[in-house]
């Protein structure tokens, strides 16, 4: 899948997002036809339709495609999933890592449909708390497990490159549902993903 061509399929966006890449480097005071610049319109096009491509997946299928009846009813966590995002305010990055935990209710999914999932909506212009949202709900709705937990920390550009320029600052968010709303669950899942 990070192989594939993802431009492939939207050729006719390129031409679109080139010419608007190259007014944008115009207005700024640049020449869009120097040397060094010639081509950055159309990388950039390309770079975007890579980091949005998640608008173009369907992250419900993804965990019903590999969906299993199974007895097991312990807490799955998939923890330390690398992610990185656009913010919808200023399309600057931010990225970090999501945790996500389930307990089974008859049928789990493959592993790394989890980690599909949180690439998925962090392929989106996005805000944290509304990608932790958004990952909950998909896994209660394909699974409908007896309870979704997931934790996002992330470091976000907007606020390192402009506006405060916290260097240091972590943002983390978490959102849960059905047997993570009693504390000692939560508390263990918090546990379990601390430790290394």
């Amino acid at each position: 899948m990070q192989n594939q061509d993802i431009t492939k399929p939207f050729d006719t966006d390129i031409d679109s997002l080139k010419d608007h890449y190259k007014a944008i480097l115009n207005l700024l005071g640049e020449d869009a036809e120097r040397e060094g610049l010639i081509k950055t319109p159309e990388r950039v096009a390309k770079a975007m339709l890579t980091l949005t491509r998640g608008y173009h997946m369907d992250p419900k299928e993804v965990l019903m495609s590999a969906r299993f009846k199974e007895d097991y009813s312990q807490m799955v966590i998939v923890k330390d999933i690398d992610f990185f995002s656009l913010c919808e305010h200023h399309m600057l990055p931010f990225y970090g890592t999501a945790h996500v935990a389930y307990i089974p209710n008859g049928y789990i999914t493959g592993l790394s449909k989890i980690a599909r999932v949180v690439d998925i909506f962090s392929h989106r212009l996005q805000v944290q708390e509304r990608m932790t949202l958004q990952i909950k709900e998909c896994i209660q709705e394909a699974l409908n497990p007896l309870g979704v937990m997931v934790v996002v920390e992330a470091k976000h550009m907007c606020m390192q490159m402009r506006g405060v320029e916290k260097q240091n600052s972590i943002t983390t968010t978490s959102d849960f549902t059905g047997a993570f709303q009693q504390a000692k669950t939560r508390e263990e899942f918090m546990n379990l993903i601390r430790t290394r």
